[in-house]
């Protein structure tokens, strides 16, 4: 989305992370706000990273969603690079599916704050929600969309029926 500021940065470990981050894609592109993601490590790209960070914050980033499985560094990586803020999406593993990344972001030391959101898609379209949430605190025609996103929501609710 290059026709508006960006807005949100999305950085995840690896490639594969995408299929659960697409979620995030899909609701910040639902509001219409622009953003940039990334394949980058803490571990193997950290000054790649670095620099990325810096360009984000020129061109207008107002928050960062940070996905990561294992150790989860990433979250807390960026979040010490930039006084934005930087929302943590853990991301399902192998073995521990994804519990070892969620300990990890939610145990980040005081003074580097990392919200964390859930496990895996839940989590990757919710940090979106949050960001927006964000955004609109500032910006009236996205609080304008989250409010009829609500709504919509309330409606589904109360609209379902259970079956007989």
């Amino acid at each position: 989305m290059a026709s508006k500021k960006t807005l949100v940065g999305v950085v995840m470990g690896s490639t594969s992370d995408w299929e659960v981050m697409s979620q995030t894609a899909k609701v910040l592109k639902e509001f219409g706000v622009a953003y940039e993601a990334r394949a980058l490590s803490a571990h193997r790209t950290p000054a790649a990273l670095e620099k990325w960070l810096a360009a984000m914050e020129k061109k207008g980033a107002r928050a960062f969603i940070a996905a990561a499985g294992g150790a989860a560094h990433l979250a807390g990586v960026v979040a010490a690079q930039t006084q934005l803020p930087v929302l943590g999406v853990p991301m399902p593993s192998k073995h521990l599916q994804g519990m070892d990344s969620l300990l990890s972001m939610v145990q980040m030391p005081k003074g580097i704050p990392v919200p964390t959101l859930a496990i895996g898609e839940a989590g990757a379209a919710n940090a979106a929600l949050f960001a927006v949430a964000m955004l609109a605190l500032s910006d009236v025609n996205i609080a304008r969309k989250l409010e009829e996103f609500r709504e919509r929501q309330t409606k589904a609710v109360l609209s379902a029926k259970l079956p007989d």
